[in-house]
């Protein structure tokens, strides 16, 4: 999937159908000049449905889809025949898609299982037809109800990246690198900021042929839980992960306080976050000799307190395998 195919967020307008009006209708008959009424009712409006899929992972299908409507009921018949009911329509979207009201800005629902089916707009019920309304005193009634209207919305589709592992650091930290070395993905790399500009998802193939899923979340910069650069944007994708992988270079100028910048970033954005799972990569090792590894270990121990920390180098192939096996173990605790 190339970056500009990936799409996690579109606004669409959708409308279900109207219901059918209910008949008028009276029997008819050679020979029966007057027979009762017989109108039938109307048909159902068709509904429309958000649907969860799993092979999917990006609203890109949906990004040129403005309106969708479903079809209106049918009007009822003579015989107490009903109307058809209006087709249905389906949006499927990947899961971990959350449904918003535009106007409100209320959160409708999530879909979050493959095969998940909720109704975003209603179909208006059928019509009764006159045969419904005959009294002894009215017996021949010559109205019936008409459809109920249809339901309009304008809704906001955003995409919440589901992967276990989400890769959360600056610009340039070298979360790229580590997917691809980790996953066969194959993200955009390149030695200046904000490089990646969409989350990229990637499989980490482990030991007896499991698995899981790593995303790497566009480089937060300071003030993003204020709408800073994307802000939000980035920030939303790794409301869905269970484990964090904060990746700090180690050619910072203090480590510790980069860790420590991205931390309050999240904690400003949704305090929540705080409770996942975090591990540390100290990223681009390969820079440093023993001896500044061995200098550094004091301050990172009381820096990060009981956060755990491992040095890596992706480029290099230093501690990728010790940081597979410490994310697995987090995984699966």
């Amino acid at each position: 999937m190339t970056e500009g195919n990936f799409v996690d967020y579109v606004k669409i307008y959708v409308a279900s159908g109207k219901g059918g009006r209910g008949s008028t209708h009276l029997h008819r008959e050679k020979f029966i000049e007057k027979g009762g009424p017989d109108g039938g009712d109307g048909g159902r409006g068709g509904h429309v449905y958000i649907v969860g899929n799993e092979g999917l992972w990006t609203l890109y299908h949906l990004k040129f889809a403005r309106h969708i409507k479903a079809e209106h009921g049918g009007d009822g018949g003579s015989s107490r025949s009903t109307g058809a009911d209006g087709a249905d329509r389906y949006i499927e979207v990947p899961l971990g898609t959350v449904v918003k009201d535009k106007e409100t800005g209320e959160i409708l629902f999530e879909i979050t299982k493959n095969g998940e089916k909720r109704i975003v707009a209603q179909g208006g019920k059928g019509g009764l037809g006159n045969w419904h309304f005959r009294t002894s005193t009215n017996q021949t009634p010559r109205y019936a109800q008409p459809g109920m209207p249809v339901q309009e919305l304008d809704i906001v589709l955003e995409l919440k990246v589901l992967a276990d592992v989400g890769l959360v650091g600056f610009p340039n930290a070298g979360k790229s690198t580590l997917l691809s070395v980790l996953t066969s993905s194959k993200p955009k790399i390149a030695d200046y900021p904000f490089t990646t500009l969409k989350p990229n998802l990637g499989i980490v193939a482990y030991r007896d042929f499991q698995s899981f899923v790593m995303a790497d979340i566009p480089g937060i910069i300071e003030g993003a839980a204020e709408g800073k650069g994307l802000g939000h944007y980035f920030l939303r994708h790794i409301e869905r992960n269970s484990t964090l992988l904060f990746m700090v270079p180690a050619d910072a100028k203090d480590i510790v306080k980069e860790y420590e910048i991205l931390l309050d970033e999240l904690r400003r954005y949704n305090p929540e976050m705080l409770d996942k799972d975090r591990l540390i990569a100290i990223s681009k090792c390969d820079m440093l000799d023993q001896e500044l590894i061995s200098e550094l270990k004091p301050e990172l121990d009381k820096g990060f307190g009981d956060t755990p920390y491992l040095f890596i180098s992706a480029a290099a192939n230093q501690g990728v395998i010790e940081l597979k096996d410490k994310l697995w173990q987090m995984l699966t605790k």
